[in-house]
């Protein structure tokens, strides 16, 4: 099978990410793996549609395509001796979008659509595309979250008035957790404490700045961190009746959990409370087509669904 995987840049590939895990995965099973970026995609003149793509390769560098590690494949497929090779996207199997949107959101906007717009086309003709595009459009931002069923979901407002969002504060308890509408990794998400009223105009003003802000209830749970947990086809992913999920957890001080703040993974036990999770959202993963998702979960509630790109795979149980 050829396996095709879209990023954001090969350059900024590392070692430990996700995708190279699944690329290399991919190549120990027998498959061949392709890796592109978010600006190498082709719509030639005769309407058929290219990827220049690059395919790790042994070559002096005695890659073993059986089971390569994961150092050595990413400096084969990275390596400047391993130009790219031009590759129809019917030629794929499936087509797997793993860049990040937000990452390209500033400096290089039009990267956040490119794999969307390319990959609705190439389901057009016939490609398996994962996670769906035409639903990976919708979630472009965090109101995809709102579609689900509100019994997993924290109680929300989303809007760009202070006075709104600090209405919600005052009717949901002593906190709060604010974060902007579109973005990942942790930026711009504050714990917004209605005591310290100096710094929550400040707080939310760094938030509006650059559009819609999310309010959240703030869950005591918080302060042990969160649980990312993987979902494959709308079940569990599971290797040896293991669940493939960890606990991130801040010890520096800071409310976020995310790995960009200085979160750490530790092992979780996971509960029946975070599998009742994945059977609540399961069914309207499965419809959209959402292949592989990572549910970011605290306590009895789900805080976020990762759809684009997932990552954390080598911290899973």
């Amino acid at each position: 099978m050829r396996i095709g995987f879209v990023v954001n840049k090969i350059e900024t590939e590392e070692p430990g990410f996700t995708t190279t895990r699944l690329a290399v995965a991919a190549v120990a099973r027998g498959h061949e793996s392709y890796t592109f970026s978010v600006g190498d995609f082709v719509y030639a003149k005769d309407g058929t549609l290219h990827a220049l793509a690059r395919k790790a390769k042994g070559g002096k560098r005695t890659l073993s395509l059986k089971k390569p590690s994961l150092e050595k494949f990413l400096e084969a497929l990275q390596s400047d001796d391993n130009p790219p090779e031009r590759v129809g996207l019917d030629e794929f199997d499936v087509l797997m979008l793993r860049n990040d949107p937000s990452t390209d959101a500033i400096e290089r906007p039009w990267g956040q659509t490119a794999p969307i717009l390319f990959g609705q086309m190439a389901v057009g003709r016939g490609v398996l595309v994962v996670n769906d595009p035409e639903h990976l459009a919708t979630a472009l931002n965090k109101t995809y979250f709102q579609h689900f069923p509100e019994e997993v979901r924290p109680e929300t407002c989303i809007s760009r008035s202070p006075a709104e969002i600090k209405h919600f504060l005052e009717s949901n308890g002593e906190k709060m957790v604010i974060k902007p509408l579109q973005g990942s990794g942790g930026h711009n998400v504050f714990v917004v404490d209605r005591k310290d009223q100096a710094n929550v105009n400040q707080m939310i003003d760094a938030v509006i700045r650059d559009g819609y802000c999310i309010a959240q209830e703030y869950l005591p749970a918080a302060a042990d961190g969160d649980v990312r947990l993987f979902v494959m086809n709308g079940k569990p992913l599971e290797k040896d009746g293991k669940v493939a999920a960890f606990r991130r957890v801040n010890k520096t001080g800071d409310a976020r959990s995310n790995m960009h703040s200085g979160g750490k993974s530790e092992p979780v036990e996971v509960t029946d409370e975070m599998r009742r999770i994945v059977d609540v959202v399961g069914p309207k993963l499965v419809r959209d087509g959402m292949f592989l998702v990572g549910l970011d979960i605290v306590g009895d509630k789900l805080m976020e669904i990762n759809v684009f790109s997932p990552g954390g795979l080598g911290s899973a149980g």
